[in-house]
């Protein structure tokens, strides 16, 4: 009991600097979000619709990113890039490392997307007088949109957990809060039980607006 009276006490206590950290992981997320879904629409397009030597490199760049570590992108990008005379903030290595890492994924998500919808689709606005941007934009964008919402939050979550992999490049976020607590208290359950809950809870609550998201949208399709 004593034991585990001094690991409440010990989350406890570590919840201000958590909470800390947390925002910062929220707004990698956030921000790699924001930043990797119009460049996942762009190389969805592109293997979809570019010369052969463009969906060549937007495929090539897909097969890189999923067939390498994230930790090791962002060593790549953090520890690499100064050998070219590009220095980033921890902050901004971080944010390029975790945002190109997402438009790859998100690629494939708003591709399969664009897929799913039929080609009676494209054929109906063309005769409407629509020409292909035009088609793309009104049509079907939108509707692919609400194909690739679920696998799109679950993008998101997975990129709430991701940021955990930027605290090696010293970026005080979530985890590396909890480390810091520990460096300081020696108990390593109570900061790191602390830091689990709260990935939960901003998970779950990313859950509940994704579920409320998808609920509008299908709404808005009957």
């Amino acid at each position: 009991m004593d034991t585990l009276m001094i690991i409440l006490q010990s989350a406890w206590a570590s919840l201000p600097t958590l909470l800390l950290g947390a925002r910062l992981t929220v707004g990698f997320a956030l921000a790699a979000m924001v930043l990797g879904l119009p460049l996942g629409l762009v190389v969805a397009l592109l293997r979809l619709y570019a010369p052969a030597w463009l969906r060549w490199l937007a495929a090539l760049y897909v097969s890189f990113i999923r067939g390498t570590p994230l930790l090791v992108q962002i060593f790549v990008i953090y520890y690499g890039l100064p050998s070219f005379g590009l220095t980033l903030s921890p902050v901004a290595g971080g944010v390029l490392a975790l945002t190109l890492n997402a438009a790859a994924y998100l690629s494939e998500t708003i591709r399969a997307a664009v897929l799913s919808i039929s080609r009676g689709q494209h054929e109906a606005a063309y005769s409407l007088g629509l020409n292909k941007l035009q088609t793309m934009q009104l049509i079907v964008l939108p509707q692919a949109a609400r194909v690739a919402l679920p696998s799109l939050g679950n993008s998101l979550i997975g990129l709430v957990k991701d940021t955990s992999l930027v605290s090696v490049i010293t970026v005080v976020e979530l985890l590396r809060s909890a480390q810091l607590v520990l460096a300081r208290t020696f108990e390593p359950f109570g900061p790191y039980l602390a830091a689990a809950l709260i990935y939960w809870a901003i998970s779950s609550l990313l859950e509940v607006v994704q579920r409320r998201l998808e609920v509008r949208l299908s709404r808005g399709a009957t």
